[in-house]
């Protein structure tokens, strides 16, 4: 009989507390080195400790680290919000307006505090790393306003996905389309061209769409929709 590698079914710390969708990587190794995560009640500040994650007892600040039922949902996020868990400026964050939903979810990206729109929530860390890694390129289309007539020439200097929807003296009305979520990149664009953004909202995420969802709502997205969305995805084991 064939023996089993000593180390099978064992993986570094910070990777544990990723696959049970508790931490991103980063944030993981971050949370050991700060002395926050204990495995069978000791504190343990090495990420690479290799473990078995379906067995060993893992506290995360205090509370119990179990696998995470797999949910991923659709939220419009309101003007005003911010993406981040909380905020020393006593901001709203998506946390609040979600409530107990979002239990166990992480944010797919960011938006900033003035852009609205379709954000993605998940337990999967490493389905939001995916979709956010450059490399693969995932679409997103924003809806953009902007003060003044934007003119052909300068459509032409903007280059990229930038499509045209309507002008005037007063405010032009357009569609942007990024393959990498850049912090702050169309309002930066644009004011390098001369046009202060005054109204931003991210309509498509790949061919996930914000169709008529009001702001501050969600839906649930099942496994098999983000399957069909992104083949190549990996999805973390149910």
């Amino acid at each position: 009989m064939k023996k089993m590698p000593h180390n099978a079914g064992k993986v570094p710390l910070n990777r544990a507390l990723s696959k049970l969708g508790a931490l991103s990587r980063a944030q993981a190794t971050e949370a050991i080195l700060d002395g926050r995560v204990r495995v069978a009640g000791r504190v343990v500040k090495t990420p690479a400790l290799l473990i078995t994650p379906e067995t060993a007892r893992i506290t995360l600040d205090g509370r119990a680290v179990t696998r995470r039922t797999w949910r991923t949902i659709l939220l419009h996020k309101p003007r005003g919000v911010i993406t981040t868990r909380t905020d020393p400026e006593g901001r709203p964050t998506v946390y609040d307006v979600l409530g107990e939903v979002s239990d166990g979810l992480v944010v797919v990206g960011r938006l900033d505090l003035a852009t609205s729109g379709l954000l993605l929530l998940t337990s999967d860390t490493q389905l939001a790393n995916w979709l956010t890694d450059p490399i693969n390129e995932i679409p997103r289309l924003y809806v953009v306003t902007v003060r003044g007539r934007v003119t052909p020439e300068t459509l032409a200097r903007l280059g990229g996905k930038v499509t045209l929807r309507k002008t005037s003296a007063r405010e032009s009305h357009l569609l942007v389309e990024l393959r990498e979520g850049k912090n702050r990149q169309i309002r930066t664009m644009f004011a390098a061209a001369g046009h202060e953004v005054t109204a931003l909202k991210r309509v498509k995420f790949g061919p996930l769409e914000l169709g008529v969802l009001p702001p501050g709502v969600h839906r649930e997205i099942m496994r098999k929709e983000i399957a069909n969305a992104f083949p190549r995805a990996p999805l973390r084991e149910v």
